[in-house]
């Protein structure tokens, strides 16, 4: 009786160390997936990849957000999961038919939306539509996470209490958890999982891997958000806070190749102040830096989201307009230029004409050239052509 209780003892040691081996084993591989990046889109998708994925932690949703101290928000900025049993079926019998390993779940990032575990699903962009303040406690299961900073387990009893809560609202689980990611103990987001389709119970074991795998993901979190800061800054002209020089040849480089690729439609907007000199000399470099400034914030906040605004040189700027033909361009800079005339500049009235106003150029893809520097060799024509012609003009 004492050897068969020996024996059992034993093989329950040995399956615990066969447990936690495979557990290190995922925490291995998933912490190894996010060194191989420093884009903080592919680390939040390699994290909740690790969260879902039948070879990592096989919860059946999770979501990522992330803390906006700025705005004083918690944003949800990723979802990996299906919208219902059926399309979850369909996903992992997939997976397991092409038989993907955790490298296969990642590289798929890169493809379609058509593919299985895709973050571009009608549940990710559901998830990045939440928003809760991050400082109202009130039932709000994200700020009371970052608040605290500590793991919050909820079961169908307790998940009672919460019913009003954003959270609980959209993804209407009987269990959820919730785990703070941390950088320095600081909270820098929350991973959110459960299992609606499965709904088998989040265990000890589960809680605990996920918390580990939090420990390692608010590190990556924090060292991406640090890379894409620098990177940034690298690339922003100090002054205005615009795209800089160099950036901008980046841009217009790579706009090109994409509307060579889908056959799509650009336009460039060269920009330059009439008389910009005058000013300056008159009351000096600060004064002109501050107009300078004034103006790459009119333009900033004039422009379409999906323009690029870029400090050109000197008092020169320009305009990247994609998808923008050059009829739709011309009406975008006779706006730009007539909303730049009504503004009241700093100390304006010693401008000739009493106001600040600026004269632009305009080129388009493929009629005025197909490579960057024949669109801004034409454009600066087109400039060339407006200050002709008495300045405070749009020319093509």
């Amino acid at each position: 009786m004492l050897h068969l209780t020996l024996m059992e003892e034993l093989a329950k040691i040995k399956q615990e160390l066969e447990r936690t081996k495979t557990e290190l084993g995922i925490l291995y591989e998933i912490s190894n997936a996010m060194r191989t990046t420093l884009k903080l889109d592919e680390i939040l998708y390699i994290i909740l990849t690790g969260v879902t994925a039948h070879i990592g932690l096989g919860f059946n949703r999770a979501l990522l957000f992330l803390t906006n101290e700025k705005e004083g928000l918690i944003e949800g900025k990723m979802g990996i999961g299906p919208g219902s049993g059926e399309e979850a079926n369909r996903i992992w019998s997939q997976i397991e038919d092409e038989r993907m390993d955790l490298d296969d779940l990642i590289s798929v990032y890169k493809f379609s939306s058509n593919q299985p575990n895709s973050p571009n699903s009608s549940f990710n962009k559901q998830v990045q539509r939440i928003k809760v303040s991050l400082h109202d406690k009130n039932e709000n299961l994200l700020t009371l996470v970052a608040q605290e900073g500590m793991p919050l387990h909820l079961t169908k009893e307790t998940m009672e209490n919460y019913r009003h809560s954003p959270i609980v609202q959209s993804l209407k689980s009987e269990e959820l958890v919730l785990i703070p990611l941390k950088a320095k103990d600081k909270i820098n987001g929350i991973i959110v999982a459960d299992n609606f389709i499965t709904r088998e119970p989040i265990s000890k074991d589960d809680l605990h891997m996920l918390t580990m795998l939090a420990n390692q993901a608010g590190l990556a979190i924090e060292n991406s958000q640090l890379y894409e800061k620098t990177v940034m800054l690298a690339q922003m002209d100090s002054l205005t806070e615009l795209w800089n020089h160099g950036y901008f040849q980046f841009l217009l480089q790579t706009e090109t190749e994409k509307t060579k690729a889908g056959k799509t439609p650009l336009s460039l907007i060269m920009l330059d102040i009439d008389h910009f000199k005058i000013y300056n000399d008159t009351l000096g470099h600060q004064a002109g830096d501050k107009i300078l400034s004034e103006l790459a914030s009119l333009l900033k906040d004039q422009s379409r989201k999906m323009d690029f605004v870029c400090r050109y040189g000197g008092e020169e700027f320009a305009v990247i307009l994609p998808q923008t033909d050059k009829q739709e361009a011309f009406l975008i800079a006779e706006r730009l230029r007539m909303d730049i005339e009504k503004h009241a500049f700093t100390q304006e009235d010693i401008f000739p004409t009493k106001k600040l106003t600026v004269s632009l150029g305009i080129s388009s893809f493929p009629e005025d050239g197909l490579l960057p520097a024949e669109l801004i060799s034409a454009s600066d024509k087109a400039l060339y052509q407006a200050k002709s012609k008495g300045r405070n003009n749009t020319c093509c």
